[in-house]
């Protein structure tokens, strides 16, 4: 019985088409249009450019700096409006803030608003810049992808003794074959 249900062919299934991703490379390389195309998808969603020209492993650096720029954000308008409304409360003369017993004087919370303002400014920062190298990332990847990359050029390093007085000497060559 055994020997019967694996001598038996089943055609159950169709053939899987093979899809060649090389094609698919070689047509996004060959595209002029592709780097604008990858800087407007990320412009759009930020890593979706990586996406369209196939670099993922930048996704996450990304998304990375957008998260850790937004949660500084967040926390820094926290912490300014938690100095501000302390001293709004002691300008009306309630001084049952949280600050109480930590700050003295008024022109100390004033400082420490200050302070987390300017940090939430520089967290906007970060997150335009980001978001714009992002936007970056995907044109320049997306020139890369035609650039044409032969063995006929190559840099490598090499370790050489010297001849007259034996030390190593360490240096780069550089070949150019035509």
């Amino acid at each position: 019985m055994f020997s019967i249900f694996f001598s038996l062919n089943t055609y159950c299934q169709s053939e899987r088409k093979n899809y060649n991703n090389d094609a698919k490379r070689e047509k996004l390389i060959k595209n002029p249009l592709t780097p604008s195309k990858a800087a407007f998808y990320s412009a759009v969603i930020p890593g979706l450019g990586q996406i369209y020209t196939k670099r993922y492993w930048t996704i996450p650096f990304i998304y990375g700096g957008l998260t850790v720029s937004a949660y500084y954000f967040i926390y820094q308008t926290n912490e300014m409006n938690s100095y501000r409304n302390a001293y709004k409360q002691r300008i009306r003369g309630d001084f049952s803030d949280e600050y109480t017993r930590k700050i003295l004087f008024n022109d100390q919370l004033i400082e420490g608003m200050n302070f987390h303002k300017n940090y939430r400014d520089l967290s906007i920062l970060w997150f335009v810049g980001i978001y714009l190298l992002n936007v970056l990332d995907a044109n320049v990847g997306a020139h890369l992808l035609q650039f044409n990359v032969e063995s006929k050029l190559t840099i490598k390093p090499y370790l050489d003794q010297s001849g007259i007085n034996s030390f190593p000497t360490a240096g780069i060559n550089l070949n150019l074959k035509f």
